[in-house]
């Protein structure tokens, strides 16, 4: 290989991941706060080695940033922009173990670049990321150790792997379509190597304090999947998640597609192509989200750039290729990062609905088509809904005496969150990992409550005597919208003793 030409190679794909992460920096606060942005943020007020749907890293990360750049939107979005870049290097790296090739590497990190996924999940602080990162991490040094047959990186395996269970469990599936794979494949011989069971020794210690707080805690992390099936993921179509992959990969699913004859003629690295299958069939079987196969992009993109340059010398095909993906990229780049904000966003929607018929990404997860993606409907209401608890907030008698519920966690978190700019309390729910840090009762007793739903509930209604609406979410573009703050004054008994009966129920539930 020549070595200039891979230095410069090196140097267009440091380029392409700096752009990555400026261009996510640049449009990164055009809107609010997310929904579970606001709420990963808050577990950073309480960090743990556990919560209710995730494990504990995401919190650490937040508590990391709440200490140094603070709570605004860009503080928020921060961290993942800043992570998009090392995703598009390391794919390319995945690319050099696979064919050395440099063409097949800035492919590579061109195609990663060109995608909807790569726009919308590096633009949100949430587990997801991070999660492609590290499955795409976890590749490079399978292949690294393949390549070189040097022990080491079972060890380097087993801390990235340790690292990205305590981020999102949903690698262990990659795990579990990577077993059977190797196993299948020429690679066999590593489960004989003594060095891969003191890895998975390794990979346990790091990973075992979450495991006791889960044994601790009954295993909330069942109760949220069950949750799940029962809530979200019943309503996917199975054969949606086909379909969600060429919508989020867009140019570059000829790359992925292509990545599967790669892999699957390789002798060498066969491993990697019935790894993917596996871990399509099993989200199939299992009803899973289209985004949750996206942790085997990079190294499948990375392929099918080993085997375009393979089977195409045409400099000019090999120019046409990156320049297409690139069109259809800023074409669709609203639909993955938010380059306009709130009223552009939905005058492109309109005048693509109009132009097009498509309603490509405004599908909500009950099946309803709205105004914006449900990701861009759940970044806004956020400041106006705090906005309106603070004006509660100053109606009250005595600050002493009063708490802020919200009935979701979206609610919940936006209080303790945006609400510090407002110098509200931390908000109390018993929404998702809300309802491990709920008061056992309050001290002083409440004379006042501040109740945030898109309803009055009957139970509340019925302890008070005096109930005002202070406000609404009044966006219609959001997903809150017509979500209430109600101040309810004159309670008709202890609101401790109400308290204490409705964890009764929840405890009994």
């Amino acid at each position: 290989m020549n070595e200039t030409n891979q230095q410069n190679t090196n140097y267009l794909i440091i380029g392409i991941a700096l752009l990555n992460v400026i261009i996510h920096l640049i449009f990164s606060t055009n809107m609010e706060y997310h929904r579970d942005e606001l709420l990963y943020f808050s577990l950073g007020l309480h960090p743990d080695w556990g919560y209710w749907s995730v494990p504990p890293l995401i919190a650490w990360m937040a508590y990391l940033v709440q200490h140094t750049l603070g709570y605004s939107v860009f503080a928020v979005k921060f961290l993942p922009a800043l992570l998009s870049g090392p995703y598009i290097y390391l794919g390319a790296k995945v690319a050099k173990e696979l064919g050395e090739n440099p063409y097949a590497q800035l492919l590579t990190a061109l195609g990663l670049f060109f995608t909807m996924f790569n726009m919308r999940a590096f633009h949100l602080f949430q587990p997801v990321a991070f999660d492609f990162f590290f499955w795409t991490w976890i590749t490079y040094y399978i292949l690294r150790y393949i390549n070189t047959n040097e022990n080491k990186y079972f060890y380097y395996l087993a801390i990235i792997l340790g690292i990205a269970i305590l981020n999102k469990y949903l690698v262990l599936l990659f795990l579990i379509a990577l077993i059977p794979a190797l196993l299948l494949s020429k690679h066999r011989l590593i489960f004989q190597n003594k060095h891969f069971y003191f890895s998975i020794l390794l990979c346990l210690i790091i990973v075992s304090p979450n495991l006791i707080w889960q044994i601790a805690n009954d295993f909330p992390a069942i109760f949220h999947v069950n949750e799940l099936n029962e809530v979200q993921l019943v309503h996917v179509n199975r054969w949606d998640i086909i379909i969600d992959q060429f919508v989020m990969l867009l140019g570059a699913s000829f790359l992925f597609l292509l990545g599967f004859w790669y892999l699957l003629k390789s002798k060498e690295y066969q491993f990697l192509g019935i790894t993917a299958f596996l871990v399509f069939t099993i989200l199939i079987i299992l009803r899973g989200k289209g985004y949750y196969a996206l942790g085997v992009v990079a190294f499948m993109v990375a392929a099918g750039s080993c085997g375009f340059a393979s089977i195409v010398q045409n400099k000019f095909s090999r120019t046409v290729l990156p320049i297409l993906m690139g069109i259809i990229w800023l074409a669709a780049l609203p639909n993955g990062l938010p380059i306009f904000k709130e009223d552009g966003l939905i005058q492109y929607f309109k005048i693509l609905e109009e132009k097009t018929g498509l309603t490509i990404g405004r599908r909500f997860e009950d099946g309803t088509i709205h105004s914006l993606p449900q990701d861009y409907a759940d970044q806004l209401g956020w400041e106006e809904l705090t906005q309106i608890a603070a004006l509660a907030y100053q109606k009250v008698d005595d600050p002493k005496r009063v708490a802020i519920y919200g009935s979701n966690y979206g609610q919940a978190a936006a209080i303790s969150i945006i609400g510090k700019g407002y110098d509200l309390p931390e908000a109390v729910s018993f929404s998702d990992s809300f309802f491990f840090w709920k008061p056992e009762q309050f001290d002083p007793d409440l004379e006042q409550f501040i109740y945030i739903n898109d309803e009055m509930g009957e139970d509340v209604k019925n302890l008070f005597a005096k109930i005002e609406i202070v406000g609404q979410i009044s966006n219609p573009h959001a997903r809150e919208v017509g979500t209430r703050v109600y101040l309810c004054s004159q309670p008709n008994r202890s609101f401790n003793a109400f308290w204490a009966e409705i964890l009764q129920q929840f405890e009994e539930d």
